[in-house]
């Protein structure tokens, strides 16, 4: 990475801060911003409503993100979908309602979810060695398949090297991002480098965690992790809007804000809507709308529709992160989820994710409660490091 000031749990290389936009570009967002049109009508009350609006306003008006999109669930399970800015800085045209966006690390989510249906059936053991299940293939300085556990992998306590790490700008913001990455490329990318640590001895956010996780999947299985993800998730609870794109497939589908870019601060903004996720794979590829993301993690956390309660336990046990990642957040991992202390008392859970022109975060509560954020930026830019995004998320779940 080039900038290793960014979040580390979502799935991206970083760049260098956003800059200040052109006038340009600051006039048509801020003309968008100011339409009646910005926002459903339904939204537009007070409350918890009223605070969302806010924040989806201030990540456009202060943060300078083109686009912001969230959606809500409240307690009596009414969903709310918001909107700012713009989904096209060279049209203005308006972001559409609930988008579809890149959502980065929000794919660990899923991914983990498909390990721990494998382990309800019997056909993973958590503790196990994922040299038992991928023999000869973990193997570098310091490093050894025998050593880390499946749960090392999906708790991110492996100690195995981030493979993004070491992928250029041009990789992923020039002609780099059209490029096609073998899963197994990815892991010799990481294999290169020396262990960080020996497995269960500490904690770091590696990318290549959720790589060998797939890899696991696809030979437990003998199926594509994408047809598992699909088959075992997206079908299963109905997410319209979600996919795990092809090989080869750069664009999104449907309706959606583009996503931005800037090489530098006070460039302009570069469009890199279009690119090959496959550098993300089981860790980073998977595309969604807010409100499929809302249901998704509604759906994990709220019973028995994904996973058992013997494995949502599993999933569901945290622990500790070092004291410089995510200062005073107070967030835990489990096995591919996040929990995270509330403003108004209480835990959230769920994940956030950033992906070249993306970055999106959605948390759920035990009580019904869900919000999700999507930016069309990877950072603000306004340059400015803000926790914005997070807060929106946080207001929405504790507004009354």
């Amino acid at each position: 990475m080039s900038d290793h000031s960014q979040k580390p749990w979502r799935v991206h290389a970083t760049s260098p801060r956003g800059p200040r936009r052109a006038a340009a570009v600051v006039a048509v967002v801020a003309a968008a911003l100011a339409a009646v049109g910005t926002l459903p009508a339904a939204a537009e009350s007070h409350g918890s409503r009223d605070a969302v609006r806010k924040g989806v306003e201030r990540l456009v008006a202060e943060d300078q993100y083109p686009a912001a999109l969230a959606a809500t669930v409240d307690r009596d399970g009414r969903t709310r979908n918001y909107t700012a800015g713009v989904g096209d800085v060279r049209t203005g045209a308006k972001a559409p309602v609930d988008g579809q966006v890149r959502v980065g690390s929000n794919t660990k989510t899923f991914t983990a979810t498909v390990v721990l249906q494998l382990v309800g059936e019997g056909k993973i053991a958590l503790d196990t060695p994922i040299e038992d299940y991928l023999p000869d293939l973990v193997r570098g300085d310091g490093i050894d398949g025998h050593d880390i556990t499946v749960r090392h992998l999906l708790q991110h306590t492996s100690g195995l090297p981030n493979y993004t790490e070491y992928l250029t700008g041009d990789d992923l913001y020039g002609k780099g991002r059209h490029t096609y990455y073998q899963p197994r490329t990815l892991l010799d990318m990481a294999l290169a480098h020396k262990a960080l640590f020996a497995p269960g001895k500490g904690w770091s956010y590696s990318n290549t965690n959720y790589v060998l996780a797939g890899l696991l999947v696809e030979k437990v299985t003998g199926r594509p992790v994408a047809e598992q993800i699909t088959k075992r998730v997206i079908d299963r609870i109905g997410l319209r809007h979600t996919y795990f794109p092809g090989v080869g497939d750069e664009r999104i589908r449907e309706a959606h804000p583009k996503g931005y870019h800037a090489s530098k601060p006070g460039a302009p903004l570069d469009d890199v809507t279009e690119l090959d996720p496959s550098w993300g794979w089981a860790a980073g590829q998977m595309i969604s709308t807010p409100s499929d993301l809302n249901r998704f993690f509604s759906a994990l956390i709220g019973g028995e529709k994904l996973l058992k309660p013997a494995q949502l336990a599993q999933m569901r046990t945290t622990v500790a992160v070092p004291d410089d990642f995510e200062p005073g957040s107070g967030i835990r991992f489990g096995l591919g989820l996040v929990s995270m202390p509330l403003s108004c008392g209480g835990l959230s859970w769920g994940h956030s994710g950033g992906i070249p022109g993306y970055s999106t975060t959605v948390a759920v509560t035990d009580g019904g409660r869900a919000a999700s954020a999507a930016v069309t930026a990877l950072s603000p830019p306004s340059g400015k490091e803000t926790d914005n995004v997070r807060r929106l998320v946080d207001s929405a779940l504790c507004a009354k």
